[in-house]
């Protein structure tokens, strides 16, 4: 399946742990909304990927993907430590300029 790079550098990051890699595929504006809240910024992402890492120790493997304009939808398998694990779980991405600037998961 052929993600743009932002997108795939995002679940790279995932696979080897690469919070300075995750956080370069973001635009410095960029938000976050997951589980209820929002982190918006770099230093916010980092922190709540960092934290979600630590929580969950989850992956999240890609298993189709479809594109609207600027927006990206990903379904992925997600596996970790939580109930129900893996669960397929959207990934809604917004693109400007190779650089992801709003992600919604769930």
């Amino acid at each position: 399946m052929k993600l743009p790079d932002a997108v795939k550098a995002y679940f790279d990051a995932g696979e080897c742990t690469d919070a300075g890699a995750l956080v370069g595929a973001f635009s410095e504006t960029a938000f976050v909304h997951d589980e209820g809240e929002t982190h918006r910024g770099h230093e916010p992402i980092r922190l709540w990927w960092l934290e979600a890492k630590r929580k969950y120790n989850h992956t999240a493997e890609p298993i189709s993907a479809t594109a609207d304009g600027k927006e990206i939808s990903v379904l992925a398998n997600v596996s970790g430590d939580f109930p129900n694990s893996p669960a397929e779980l959207r990934f809604r991405f917004v693109l400007e300029q190779d650089k992801i600037t709003e992600l919604e998961i769930g």
